[in-house]
């Protein structure tokens, strides 16, 4: 009964395991199974779709990989960080099989590391990372339901009819509450269903990819469709993370929602800032090239008498010159002849 998953509005239930598989020993978690299928399938459309972006597969391969490595390396010292009482051994930090990798720690983790790759290799890491932002919505849309199966990541009571319940949520609940009460005084009951914020937000990065994919071909500048995933993705999670009852904290303060507030923020001032700019540029351009065209007409009369000058008279007068030449020659050996025949 413990791994039945139910949304008794909907009448559903889910046996869900943990386990998916076992090797040699080692259980394999449906949830790394589900991390590893969401990078693979955002690694395969990076590369199908890196023409767009003018980018070498053979560079972006170094950064991908580097990408991936401080990716996870980022999002474990973030969640480490944020619950470092919990984490006693170096064994503790760097067991991931269980979870608590965070996503903001893994974006950042990623990008930092690719930016290095990108310096050193010579490659346009705004061009890169708008198309890591798109294949981040689709990561973040799969990885979500790793989640799922690990029966976490869920929000407060809902009387929605896609809420949710199981024991192992009903166990948790009870565990941070008292009398149904969370420590901020917030009501939080165990036998009522909660939200499922996993869902709401693998929704929310499949509208965001559907968007940035389709506004990929109109970007105006390079890095404007990473910046704008940067602000999509804020403004779903700042949302959702109100939702949640895990969530890490900096004092009072949910570490997520402040930070997804920051790229909502930077997001759309520096899109304002440098569409703005963008358009002066095209605009400067447009009015440099008129001018040159029209300084072109006004010269075209000047222009034609140089080619004319230049390119068709002196082969005529050359030719004249060869003409004179030949009728000189031909005069002078008439003369001749005709000298000859008097004497």
């Amino acid at each position: 009964m413990g791994n039945i998953v139910s949304f008794p509005e909907l009448g559903w239930e889910f046996d869900v395991q943990k386990i998916a598989f076992t090797i040699f020993g080692v259980q394999i978690a449906w949830y790394g199974v589900i991390i590893s299928v969401a990078m693979a399938i955002s690694i395969i459309y990076a590369f199908s779709h890196s023409d767009r972006f003018n980018l070498d597969n053979d560079k972006m391969l170094d950064a991908v990989i580097g990408g991936i490595i401080g990716g996870v390396i980022g999002a474990r010292l973030y969640y480490v960080i944020m619950k470092h009482e919990d984490y006693k051994t170096f064994k503790d930090i760097i067991n991931i099989r269980e979870g608590g990798l965070a996503v903001y720690g893994g974006i950042i983790g990623a990008f930092l590391t690719a930016y290095v790759i990108c310096r050193i290799k010579k490659l346009s890491f705004l061009k890169l990372f708008d198309l890591a932002g798109i294949c981040l919505c689709i990561g973040q849309a799969i990885g979500r339901w790793g989640n799922f199966f690990n029966q976490e990541a869920f929000g407060t009571n809902t009387k929605l009819p896609w809420g949710m319940t199981s024991q192992e949520v009903q166990g948790y609940i009870l565990s941070i509450t008292n009398d149904g009460k969370l420590a901020n005084g917030k009501e939080l009951l165990w036998d009522v269903p909660v939200h499922p914020c996993f869902l709401y937000e693998s929704i929310w990065c499949v509208l965001g990819f559907v968007f940035l994919a389709w506004y990929s071909k109109r970007r105006k500048f390079d890095g404007q469709i990473f910046l704008m995933y940067i602000g999509w993705y804020g403004l779903g999670r700042f949302f959702i993370e109100g939702l949640r009852t895990d969530s890490l904290y900096i004092g009072n303060i949910r570490a997520s929602q402040l930070v997804a507030a920051l790229c909502v923020i930077v997001s759309a001032t520096l899109l304002v800032i440098l569409s703005k700019k963008s358009t002066a540029n095209k605009t400067a351009f447009a009015t440099n090239t008129a001018k040159i065209v029209s300084e072109f007409d006004d010269n075209s009369g000047e222009t034609e008498d140089i080619i004319q000058d230049e390119f068709l008279n002196e082969p005529v007068k050359k030719a004249q010159e060869v003409a004179n030449a030949i009728s000189n020659f031909e005069r002078k050996t008439i003369e001749e002849i005709e000298n000859g025949d008097s004497n």
